[in-house]
């Protein structure tokens, strides 16, 4: 038996998972659903945005939050959160200055209020002063707009944040590494100098940079005025864990050396055994276990790729987005639920071209 650091499928938050798989899930939500039409006749499915379109990205973040059972307001902040512009993206699909009443009468008052906030307040600031830790007594924080101190409250710090962490889980992977590198304290570099870095949409490496930052904005919701603000989303053990970040660095590059078959191809001993270590590394991400699962498998050893399934389903169903963006989310948990399947029942195939015969049964 493997000692790794697993973790328990926990049923109610897969439960939660399965219920946000099917595109439809919007549809059925009674607080975002009105709002939709709105926000597509703007547009966002037709727009450009890092791994995806600009409906995907808006999609995604609203779907983790509500994973993360997030009130309706901030549920909204995160389906809406970029419509009028940010100093990230130019893209403004509503115009604050003629039209906040318009989303006002749509969504109310206080999700517009916070919409516009986040829209317009600085989002590098903000996640500056947040990992540097620099809030009032009572959790609230303090900006700086137009030469005016911007205060925040310590419910709108704690919904920032966690929309924060929803957002660049959604949209980051190896190309914003580069054309955003040490993010927030990105450098103005040339890009015709450095014109590789900027060919999208790269290799489509998982992130090296951003995981441990997402790890630090939950880890300070743990200060005393912000928690219980608002409920805590479950990775990294409900945000009470950090992750070095040396530690995210070893682990994309090794799971990456294998995704890459840059790994001995004809035993499996040395591509688990880099698994294993991308795993030791950073447990908090569900691919590197759900490859290694599938490594187990072809190994005869079942039990192994029972828990690294369900581990990996876990760790999917907490983020409610995929880490490494090669494919969709719900791609990775239809894949990572084969593999759950094969090893309880035993009947992972002997031979290749039968792979392609795999279906969920139940």
């Amino acid at each position: 038996m493997t000692t790794l650091p697993f973790q328990a499928l926990d049923p109610d938050l897969f439960e939660r998972a399965r219920a946000l798989l099917d595109d439809e899930w919007l549809a059925r939500d009674a607080d975002l659903a009105p709002v939709l039409p709105t926000v597509l006749a703007r547009g966002v499915g037709q727009d450009w945005h890092k791994a995806g379109t600009f409906r995907h990205h808006l999609v995604g973040v609203a779907r983790a939050l509500a994973l993360w059972r997030q009130p309706r307001d901030v549920r909204l902040l995160g389906l809406l959160h970029s419509v009028y512009g940010n100093a990230y993206v130019d893209l403004v699909k509503f115009d604050a200055a003629s039209e906040r009443g318009r989303l006002a009468a749509l969504v109310g008052e206080g999700a517009e209020q916070l919409v516009y906030l986040f829209c317009t307040m600085s989002r590098t600031q903000f996640v500056q002063k947040v990992l540097a830790g620099e809030f009032e007594a009572d959790g609230g924080l303090v900006l700086e707009k137009d030469g005016q101190p911007q205060r925040l409250s310590p419910y709108e710090v704690a919904a920032f944040t966690i929309v924060s962490m929803a957002d660049a889980m959604e949209q980051w992977f190896s190309w914003q590494d580069d054309i955003f590198s040490r993010f927030p304290h990105v450098l103005q570099r040339p890009q015709t100098a450095h014109w590789a870095a900027s060919l999208w949409p790269g290799p489509m490496r998982p992130s090296a940079r951003m995981l441990h930052q997402i790890a630090a904005l939950g880890l300070a919701l743990q200060h005393p005025g912000l928690r219980g603000q608002l409920p805590l989303p479950p990775m990294f053990e409900q945000c009470t864990r950090p992750l070095a970040q040396a530690d995210e660095a070893a682990a994309t590059s090794l799971y990456w050396s294998v995704i890459q078959l840059d790994q001995p191809l004809v035993d499996l001993d040395a591509a688990t055994a880099v698994l294993e270590q991308a795993v030791r590394h950073n447990p908090w991400v569900g691919e590197p276990q759900m490859v290694l699962a599938q490594l187990y498998l072809s190994a005869r050893r079942p039990d192994d790729a029972r828990r690294a399934a369900e581990s990996a389903l876990q760790a999917f169903s907490a983020w409610g987005n995929a880490w490494d963006k090669r494919v969709q989310w719900d791609a990775w948990i239809a894949w990572t639920r084969i593999l759950l399947q094969s090893a309880t029942t035993g009947t992972w195939p002997e031979r290749l071209d039968r792979l392609n015969n795999v279906a969920l049964r139940g």
